[in-house]
């Protein structure tokens, strides 16, 4: 395998001679390891520069060097490093130096300032008590004597805390293997920590404005939820595994408001991804990847303070338990306090706690174990009413429930993720989750709006929910050749199941309880709210048990160094039981349960003419359970969502930048469309619906010249119904725009009297969209503009953000109806920090 590499390189390079049989002896000489590059040193010398990388586990490791003009390159294809290093102007004559993870290898880049550049690779080896340590040392520079490095002037890096952080050139999720983002023949975008940090974003709505595609459901304060490429309930994973279970009977697939404050990353798979996740939507998945401990110390306290009283201290710390470092922690905490822009008493509180162990119990074998809680409160938010064709002319901060209207939960979450490697080629995942939460809510919910007289009728209601969640995963992973074509097999095994029990409870809507209110001259305080034991009758009392189990395998296939091939495909089985307990509108109960089961399969193509550009190709189904049933009373067909892709992907600039862009389609079959056989009274309905979605996307992220990032998207989206017995065929998705665009750039001086100080800027528009899938009324467009100054310096940062800067009004996510969820953006806001790093 990593002959036909090297010849591919040196192919491509022009490797001379004597580079070509160093790089042979050297492959020949020692095995094949992955190795992990725990630190990594840029020296000053006399006459170049010294790149020093460092293995905890005494690991060899091999090279591949060639010349490129200007440029010294080093490719070790054995080696990993989590995130990549990079330094400008480090000695006379070197430009600079860029040291970046690939998939499955580490390529370092030495730019001359002048001319061309020779170097020399040493090997060293040093043992402790009970610890081995191997530094490799690549010394560069433009005359052959910079072998003889100037130590005096050493000047130490660590990974992951200098160069263009906007970069991330490999993902997990979409194949749950590490894998180039190139190597993909489907559309990934990863939003990186930095961007989360140089934006300030307090939640998970804000950090997804950064990709295409991607559009905000509302939860009226009850969770996170999203649509992807048209459509609704995009599946949220916390490092792969479902956030809080859901199912498809209650639909309360997600009720939580996931903290952003411990993300490394979130990486957004677009399309039918249910070889690797089961049954979800066909838009795709969102995963949250969480920060692990790290090898070197690191202690991270910051504040962060702004309008509406916002108050959000926040400690990120980590370090070793023992004096080897083979175990280490991490601790995340937070806690918030703001007042809500909108014109409600209660204000949001929220506390959160995350810590994290990682035990190297040998160099093939480590554990993982973390844990999530969080509480949080906050305003019940019914958003604003649909007048006429649009939206109702009142101010923004109007609310028409009651000032006092309160949603509480808390989440609690554990598991562990062991990792052990039989050998150089074969490795298992095995891991678990455990999540649980309870919810409470106590509401007046709008029932009637008499658009005339500017009247709603409300009804008081409140909901007591629980869940718990337990799923397992176990992944292997194995490398082989079979003549000249290289092979990565995954064989995954995983099972869940989840519980629900939902009671939501209301007084009978009769006059003298709907609790009216006039939005145009609203007076609140009148409605007699009534505590959760005080309802006389349960309008919803549900118990959802559910149960999966899910069996496939994938093959990513490199044909040659230009064809890669990726197939898989899956099988799931799912049981769900359905218990209805007495309530208003089914006086004597009712159970129920489904058995389905179904093969999803995904197959992708990817050609790369140049290293740096790939074309690719795929096809790829997902299905979801309906929680619909016909007039005998019998679940009906799964949904069943199919989805084709092209696009290209590029790497600029010396793999400072990645460009997507593809173009999808992707229809949905059996929604649940009424029954016109059916009674009136009778809520049946038969699996004749269809949805399509189609359109092409644009994302770039990374680094343009040194200092200057940006990230940036631009969608088209066509989602509209092409088959239904209630709405019209042609009707536009709800919340969906046709025209979307994201931009989000930084510039940060590097030298001079003004190093240190960094400027942002960023724009963000959604065109018009339906509010319904009638398209009775529509949300219009708008267009915000964010703005960010700050100083940095080598241990402390200051921040100041504007966001909404010219405060304008807009309508964001998606609408439930015409009297429900549609929620006003937020207003003009500042966020200040300080942050201290030792």
């Amino acid at each position: 395998m990593f002959l036909n590499y090297a010849w591919s390189v040196g192919k491509l390079r022009n490797l001379d001679g004597m580079a070509w049989a160093w790089a042979l002896v050297v492959m020949a000489a020692s095995p094949v390891r992955a190795a992990t590059v725990s630190e990594v040193r840029i020296n000053p010398t006399e006459n170049g520069v010294e790149i020093v990388l460092v293995l905890a586990d005494g690991s060899e490791l091999e090279v591949l060097p060639a010349q490129d003009g200007t440029r010294w390159i080093a490719d070790i294809p054995n080696a990993q490093l989590s995130e990549g290093v990079e330094q400008l102007d480090v000695a006379s004559g070197i430009a600079r130096v860029s040291v970046q993870p690939l998939a499955n290898s580490v390529r370092v880049i030495v730019v001359g300032q002048d001319g061309p550049l020779v170097g020399v690779v040493e090997s060293h080896a040093s043992a402790s008590a009970d610890w081995s340590v191997r530094t490799l040392t690549l010394t560069v520079g433009p005359a052959a004597e910079t072998a003889n490095p100037v130590n005096d002037s050493l000047r130490l890096m660590i990974t992951g805390e200098t160069g263009s952080n906007y970069f991330i050139p490999s993902a997990s999720t979409a194949t749950r293997t590490d894998t180039r983002l190139l190597d993909i023949p489907q559309a990934v975008q990863v939003i990186p920590e930095q961007v989360l940090d140089d934006q300030q974003v307090t939640n998970l709505d804000e950090a997804l404005q950064n990709v295409s595609g991607v559009v905000a459901d509302n939860s009226e304060g009850a969770g996170s939820q999203f649509s992807l490429r048209g459509f609704e309930g995009a599946r949220i994973l916390r490092n792969g595994f479902s956030l809080a279970g859901g199912d498809s009977l209650s639909n309360t697939s997600i009720l939580t408001l996931p903290e952003v404050a411990n993300l490394e990353r979130i990486e957004v798979l677009k399309g039918p991804a249910s070889l690797l996740y089961g049954e979800i939507q066909p838009g795709g998945v969102i995963n949250l990847v969480t920060k692990r401990p790290m090898a070197d110390p690191s202690y991270n306290i910051e504040l962060r303070a702004g309008s509406r009283s916002l108050f959000r201290p926040h400690l990120d710390i980590s370090g070793q338990i023992t004096p080897d470092g083979s175990l280490r922690y991490r601790l995340n905490a937070l806690m918030e306090r703001d007042d809500a822009f909108r014109d409600f008493d209660q204000e949001i509180e929220r506390e959160f706690v995350a810590p994290v162990v990682t035990w190297d119990i040998s160099d093939r074998t480590n554990l993982t174990v973390d844990l999530e809680y969080l509480t949080d409160e906050r305003p019940f938010d019914t958003g604003l009413l649909a007048f006429g064709n649009g939206v109702i002319d009142v101010p923004q901060d109007r609310i028409v429930g009651e000032p006092d209207d309160v949603v509480e939960r808390s989440f609690f979450s554990t598991g562990y993720e062991f990792n052990h490697r039989f050998s150089d080629n074969w490795s298992v995942r095995n891991a678990f989750r455990y999540s649980s939460q309870n919810y409470d809510s106590n509401a007046f919910f709008p029932l009637v709006f008499d658009e005339a007289s500017g009247l709603v009728a409300r009804l008081n209601s409140a909901t007591d929910w629980y869940q718990d969640y337990a799923g397992v995963q176990t992944d292997l992973v194995g490398k082989f050749e079979t003549g000249s074509i290289n092979h990565t097999l995954l064989f995954g095994v995983d099972y869940s199941r989840n519980r629900s029990d939902i009671v939501a409870v209301i007084d009978p809507p009769i006059p003298t309880n709907l609790a009216p209110i006039n939005i145009f001259d609203p007076v609140y305080g009148f409605a007699q709210r009534q505590s959760f034991d005080q309802f006389s009758v349960g309008a919803r009392i549900q118990d959802v048990n559910t149960s999966r189990f899910g069996i496939f395998v994938q093959d990513q296939i490199d044909v040659s160094d230009a064809l890669k091939l990726v197939a898989g495909i899956r099988y799931d089985t799912i049981s769900q039981d359905l218990t209805n307990g007495q309530s208003l509108f089914d006086p004597t109960g009712s159970s129920n349960s489904q058995d389905v089961d179904d093969f999803t399969p995904r197959l992708g193509l990817v050609y790369q003419p140049i290293p740096e550009l790939a074309i690719y190709g795929s096809y790829s189904r997902s299905f979801t359970p309906s929680s619909s049933t016909d007039i005998a009373g019998d679940f009906l067909t799964p949904e069943e969502g199919e989805g084709y892709e092209i696009g290209l992907k590029t790497e600029l600039w010396d793999q400072r930048l990645v460009a997507t862009l593809a173009y999808f389609d992707i229809t949905k079959r059996n929604v649940a469309t009424p029954d016109p056989n059916a009674p009136a009274f009778l809520s049946a309905a038969i699996a004749t619906g269809e949805q399509r979605s189609q359109g092409v996307e644009l994302d770039i992220a990374g680094e343009i010249l040194p200092g200057w990032n940006i990230i940036a998207n631009y969608a088209y989206t066509d989602a509209r119904i092409t088959e239904d017995n209630q709405f019209a065929e042609g009707n536009g998705l709800v919340g969906i725009p046709e025209h979307s665009a994201g931009l989000w750039t930084t510039y940060t001086f590097q030298t001079g009297e003004l190093e240190g100080i960094g400027f942002g800027l960023g724009f963000n528009y959604v065109g018009e969209r339906p509010g319904d899938l009638a398209n009775s009324f529509r949300l219009d467009d708008y267009f915000t503009t964010d703005a960010a100054i700050s100083y940095t310096q080598e241990d402390w940062k200051l921040a100041l953000n504007f966001k909404n800067l010219f405060d304008i009004d807009y309508i964001q996510g998606t609408p439930i109806s015409r009297t429900r969820g549609i929620e006003p953006g937020e207003p003009f806001t500042v966020i200040g920090s300080i942050s201290f790093q030792f």
